[in-house]
């Protein structure tokens, strides 16, 4: 999908931005952030799916680039999974990544790319570290075993850009967002993330009237971001911050809520009346990954996220509303 600038705020240069897994969460709501907010004036937006070209291969990565010929970028596309899919995958995580990532990265340098802004995980911080995480720690350790071939492939993505800098003075950065959730996310339950994951077994114990199991002990601490307002925030990176180091996208430390908590915001929001079960066979992951956002409010101060429960409840609506189309 393209979308074509409207009239208004004045910017710097023309703007040719391809969004690689342009129909993904976070794709998706860029695109519903343009269509309401529109494109600056000077900007073309294309999103890219995966029908679109396979970027582990090198040269459908380079035939798309020159189709397009996109002045920048926004590094999306990835393979992607909850943890139980990570635990079970992660050689294939490793090397379809890092062929994405590499391809992605040196065509952009090909074709003369002016930015880049490829997007992180905050898994790739060490498992054994201090509390919170900052983005000058992210090479400090190795990440936890359960996600090692995701979380060293997205931290390459750091080293790409540092020597890309070095050699030919590239402004390609990334973004470390922290859980991200929202409409068009992927609710399956097996190789979801866990909030996605969450929604769609409680509304399954709702319709069968059934309990709901929740997978683990519900103790691990997560902060949560909203898709929307991660999409503002991705806007603000590629059209103003001008750092190669990658900048922590993320609601403040005092705003981390336990899987217990989260699970009760999406019992409300569903309005789940049944018994809900926690099953401590299953794995929890690593406990906690508190990552400050103290760059980021440096930068953007004002910067109001969504309340997490009336996120929540949008998300749900959205899935409720759109059960038949959505992924899972």
């Amino acid at each position: 999908m393209n979308f074509k600038p409207q009239h208004g705020a004045q910017n710097k240069m023309m703007m040719r931005v391809m969004v690689t897994g342009g129909s993904g969460l976070v794709g998706k709501a860029i695109e519903r952030v343009l269509q309401e907010e529109g494109a600056r004036e000077g900007e073309e937006w294309i999103f890219l799916t995966s029908k679109d070209a396979n970027l582990m291969d090198l040269e459908e990565t380079r035939a798309v680039f020159q189709k397009h010929r996109p002045t920048h970028v926004i590094h999306l596309a990835a393979m992607v999974g909850g943890l139980f899919k990570n635990m079970r995958q992660n050689l294939d995580f490793w090397r379809s990544n890092m062929y994405i990532n590499d391809n992605v990265l040196q065509t952009a340098h090909e074709v003369d790319v002016v930015k880049v802004v490829s997007c992180l995980s905050t898994c790739i911080f060490p498992d054994k570290t201090t509390y919170p995480i900052d983005e000058t720690m992210i090479h400090n350790g190795p990440p936890h075993d359960s996600n090692f071939g995701y979380a060293y492939a997205k931290r390459m993505i750091d080293v790409h850009n540092r020597a890309y800098f070095e050699k030919y003075d590239r402004r390609y950065t990334a973004v470390i967002p922290t859980n991200v959730f929202g409409p068009h996310d992927n609710f399956n339950i097996e190789d979801g993330h866990v909030l996605p994951g969450l929604i769609h077994k409680t509304y399954k114990a709702q319709k069968e009237g059934t309990a709901l199991h929740v997978w683990g002990s519900g103790r691990p601490l997560r902060q949560f971001i909203y898709s929307l307002d991660l999409a503002r925030l991705f806007l603000w990176v590629l059209r103003e911050y001008d750092e190669v180091d990658p900048i922590i996208l993320s609601v403040g430390e005092e705003d981390e809520v336990s899987i217990k908590e989260a699970a009760n915001v999406v019992v409300q929001a569903l309005e789940f009346k049944g018994e809900v079960v926690y099953d401590t066979s299953k794995a929890d992951g690593q406990f906690k990954k508190t990552a400050s956002n103290t760059k980021l409010r440096k930068y953007l101060p004002e910067f109001t996220f969504t309340p997490f429960p009336e996120a929540i409840k949008k998300t749900c609506d959205w899935f409720v509303d759109n059960y038949d189309i959505a992924r899972k």
